[in-house]
């Protein structure tokens, strides 16, 4: 019973991070209905940052958290100024395939800029672990799961209860409407991406702290898993999210423990497939029908 209590700890500290990622996903994809891609690869940038920000800069913790979250919510806009925006209004496909090539163009610029060898992630604050009898649980991890919620809390509340909160549902809801009400969709869907970005950035500092080691290709796998958590939990739903990757990485976790770590990752996207199947909107998505 120990061991199983102990799996499902090490389950909700990987999909803490899934969720954390996750909400950035579904902020971008939940208001400029596109799926960022590079986003994965923005935690890598934010990664880095922070470890230039410690060993070359010699700033202390909270400034390399600062600089990490500043350079990937600037990283953030300039990719949807440059990539996305001329792209407003073209087809779903070519806005994937630029995301994609975003998404390259970062791994083989932090490639030519940091080499393939993998950098080590400096330890940014010290948690004491919590014991409660033969059980132990990390402190990263407790602290990433009530980060995690508040931010999920913070941006339900920023939605509904803000100005701009609304007016991101009205551009989600129709952009042509919502230009016509007098609300800057390219203002709008700017402050979006740097929202996701800055949650980016938090996630990477997390990732660096819970796994060490940083290389180009870091977000790669966690992007994706994340980005299926989102689908998972019901892609544009902030709770969603984050239930998704609670989920995502409690079901992962079992399976490398009592399954097989090379089947870990078929179990979790067979899952998310039977899950779509009888759920196509998510766990807690909306279905959404649309006026002919």
């Amino acid at each position: 019973m120990t061991h199983f209590i102990q799996t499902l700890i090490s389950g909700l500290s990987l999909g803490s991070i899934y969720a954390l990622i996750a909400l950035g996903y579904t902020m971008v994809y939940g208001i400029a209905k596109m799926l960022n891609f590079a986003h994965g690869d923005i935690i890598m940038v934010g990664a880095y940052a922070a470890i230039v920000c410690v060993f070359q800069l010699q700033l202390p913790a909270f400034a390399a958290i600062l600089f990490a979250i500043a350079v990937c919510v600037l990283l953030g806009v300039v990719i949807e100024r440059l990539a996305y925006k001329p792209l407003r209004q073209a087809p779903p496909l070519s806005v994937l395939i630029t995301a994609i090539g975003v998404s390259y163009l970062l791994q083989n610029l932090a490639l030519l800029i940091f080499g393939s060898e993998q950098k080590a992630f400096p330890t940014l604050f010290h948690i004491p672990a919590l014991r409660l009898g033969q059980i132990t649980v990390d402190g990263i991890t407790l602290l990433t799961l009530g980060v995690t919620a508040v931010i999920m809390i913070a941006l339900t509340l920023f939605i509904n209860k803000t100005k701009m909160g609304k007016a991101m549902r009205a551009v989600s809801e129709d952009k042509e409407a919502a230009g016509l009400m007098g609300i800057s969709t390219n203002r709008t869907i700017t402050i979006t991406f740097a929202i996701g970005s800055a949650l980016a950035a938090v996630a990477s500092i997390f990732f660096g702290v819970t796994y060490v080691y940083i290389k180009p290709t870091t977000g790669s796998m966690p992007g994706i898993k994340a980005f299926t958590a989102a689908v998972f939990g019901g892609i544009g739903s902030i709770p969603g999210a984050m239930l998704g990757g609670i989920l995502l990485g409690v079901i992962e976790q079992m399976s490398k423990t009592y399954i097989s770590t090379l089947w870990s990752d078929a179990i979790v996207f067979g899952v998310l497939v039977l899950v779509l199947i009888v759920r196509p909107s998510g766990l807690l998505g909306k279905k959404v029908s649309e006026k002919v």
